[in-house]
């Protein structure tokens, strides 16, 4: 068994340790659950909690596609809430092996800083990236269930497309976690900025190398069946600022800087 492979296995019981198999899929199957339900009940819900008094129901809420509906779980409940959770189940991937000697313990074995890099980020990937697509798939589900069926090739395109945000999400917040030591400061960097990335349309230019763009052209996906002409240079750029990420996260490591910290 090679280093990756021990180590990808390491980080796979300390999240059966810390119960993050249970309760990650479970956040994202209540998120995923979430907007379906709330968009098709909501009219009632209004109706009984005002009474109708002082309040429009606009009748065209009851038409909305099904697409529009899994383009809004992406779009308010993944992008917002989910993100926070999978920065906050992440901030201390490398953090705490800083804090308690195993970094510099496993470095001191005949381990390379790319094996280690890699078995930290494939692992959590592949885990937030099965949970996330756990979460689609219950609310697409449930969309199917309460208005309109969705497409399955453009199903599968727009969770590719969203998971190479989530790529970079991952990729991003190890980053963070190797640079600084306090995980409010990890947690704090990394929500300011992966939700700011968030903010799409102020330029045309930053948003073609904006990584949020991907979830952006997910949505336009399930909405329209199309794909955005810019998609690919934009997974292009998504793909290069998380290389840029991983590099850094080695440069930091190789320095050996969090043996100075």
């Amino acid at each position: 068994m090679n280093n990756f492979s021990v180590l990808a296995k390491k980080e796979f019981i300390q999240m059966v340790r810390e119960f993050k198999v249970i309760w990650l899929p479970l956040v994202f199957i209540l998120l995923g659950i979430t907007q379906p339900v709330v968009s098709y009940y909501l009219p009632s819900i209004l109706e009984a909690l005002g009474g109708g008094q002082g309040i429009t129901i606009d009748p065209s809420m009851a038409a909305q596609k099904g697409g529009e509906v899994l383009a809004s779980t992406l779009g308010s409940q993944f992008d917002q809430l989910g993100v926070m959770i999978i920065i906050v189940s992440m901030m201390g991937v490398v953090q705490s092996d800083k804090a308690n000697g195993m970094l510099a313990f496993i470095l001191t074995r005949p381990v390379t800083v790319g094996s280690y890099i890699s078995g930290k980020i494939i692992s959590n990937y592949l885990f937030v990236a099965c949970s996330v697509a756990l979460g689609y798939l219950v609310s697409y589900l449930y969309v199917v269930f309460l208005f309109t069926s969705v497409d399955f090739a453009d199903l599968i395109l727009a969770l590719l497309f969203y998971l190479l945000w989530i790529l970079f999400i991952v990729s991003f917040t190890t980053m963070i976690s190797t640079i600084f030591n306090s995980q409010g400061i990890i947690a704090l960097i990394s929500i300011v900025f992966l939700l700011g990335c968030r903010i799409i349309g102020l330029s045309p230019v930053i948003d073609n190398v904006n990584p949020a763009s991907m979830s952006k052209y997910a949505m336009e996906v399930l909405i329209l069946g199309t794909v955005n002409s810019q998609a690919i240079w934009g997974a292009l750029a998504a793909l290069a600022l998380t290389a840029v990420t991983i590099s850094v996260t080695n440069l930091w490591i190789s320095k050996k800087k969090f043996n100075n910290e």
